[in-house]
């Protein structure tokens, strides 16, 4: 099989090695002239931020680089951004990297040309009409990495500093007029990077299963994001010039965004507030939560994971799937408990206090209380 293929879903998405060349193609079609490439710090000395910058300088289009985003961008980064963004006459986007690069690019060109402050477009109800549509600028997404599935998504997650919590902004033009996914770009991640992006691909898969929203087309392809995690990140990870492996991590990640429209959970509403407190890896941190909340969440969804086991080839029902998973995180070097990341025990009162009220929780099969979370994270501080 060729693992080349245009789709349209939800957007116009080129995935295949070698298709980074069709940039500067993707970037005149969707109407901008001068872009932006916005990307991480580390990403920026890298080859392949050089080879992308190539390809839209040998197309005449004079590209602007902006790489001042941090592991979990806040309000800083996005005022940096766009100063830069205005600066330099841009009017588009290319971001260019992991979930923090593409976040931060969409909102750079969302926020550039608003008169009212980012937080007033958190998703909530129908806030998103607060914004002028008409001064969005549009966006190409190219991922790095294959994890957080921003490239297909029509939000972004920026932390507000002053209240330490991390906030979804939401508008439909976020989402990008065009997607370049290619694998060969995935081939350098740090093996914690590929572990820890895979895990969140996974975490958003899962989650959307075991969700109670009724959104029966989400769920299936949550289904087949877990089997293609399972069949190919420790592939990904053991031998990272793999390009098949990383190919189906690619496409699972963007099937865990889109899955999750149906809903996330309370590994996301933990892990929120802990990178938000103390600037954890995003998709780690879900994987080492991620056997407590399933433990935590088994009267309401042991039957449904049984299920899943069942497709996924893992024998013994939800303890054989609970087993798999604590597995995994093995085999990828995922921390045991959440001490390792230096996160100290006495934050579990502040972090049970603001799980609930992350956007995340109220898709958690049961309710996240305070209660509820003290329970998870303590298991997680026992582990």
């Amino acid at each position: 099989m060729t693992i080349t293929a245009n789709w349209s879903y939800p957007t116009a998405v080129r995935f295949g090695a070698g298709r980074i060349a069709e940039l500067a193609e993707a970037v005149a079609a969707a109407g901008i002239t001068k872009p932006l490439l916005v990307t991480d710090r580390a990403l920026a000395e890298l080859e392949i931020t050089g080879r992308a910058m190539g390809v839209m300088a040998d197309a005449g289009m004079a590209p602007g680089l902006f790489a001042e985003v941090q592991s979990n961008p806040t309000e800083a980064n996005l005022e940096s951004g766009i100063e830069a963004f205005r600066a330099g006459g841009h009017d588009g986007v290319v971001a260019f990297g992991g979930g923090s690069g593409l976040d931060l690019g969409k909102l750079i060109a969302f926020q550039h040309g608003q008169t009212r402050p980012v937080w007033d477009f958190e998703d909530i109800g129908d806030w998103w009409t607060r914004a002028d549509a008409a001064a969005i600028s549009p966006i190409i997404a190219v991922p790095t990495t294959a994890g957080t599935g921003s490239e297909v998504g029509r939000a972004a997650v920026l932390t507000n500093t002053a209240l330490h919590v991390k906030k979804v902004i939401f508008h439909p033009k976020m989402l990008p007029a065009t997607v370049i996914c290619d694998p060969e770009l995935t081939v350098g991640m740090p093996k914690m990077i590929t572990a820890g992006t895979g895990m969140d691909a996974f975490a958003h898969c899962l989650e959307a299963y075991c969700s109670p929203f009724y959104h029966p087309m989400s769920e299936g392809i949550a289904v087949e994001g877990m089997r293609l995690v399972k069949e190919n990140l420790v592939r990904a990870y053991e031998t990272p010039d793999d390009i098949e492996a990383r190919a189906h991590m690619m496409s699972a990640a963007a099937m865990g965004a889109v899955a999750f429209q149906k809903g996330l959970g309370a590994i996301h509403a933990l892990s929120h507030p802990i990178g938000a407190l103390f600037d954890t890896h995003h998709g780690m941190t879900n994987a080492v939560v991620m056997p407590m909340v399933l433990a935590a969440n088994r009267e309401a969804i042991a039957g449904k994971i049984e299920r899943l086991a069942a497709f996924m080839g893992i024998s013994g029902g939800f303890d054989g799937f609970l087993g798999y998973v604590r597995e995994l995180r093995g085999a990828l070097g995922v921390p045991e408990g959440l001490a390792a990341f230096g996160v100290p025990p006495a934050s579990i009162e502040r972090i049970a206090e603001m799980a609930p009220n992350d956007p995340t929780a109220g898709g958690n099969p049961v309710p996240v209380t305070r209660d509820y979370a003290v329970r998870v994270l303590e298991k997680a501080f026992a582990a």
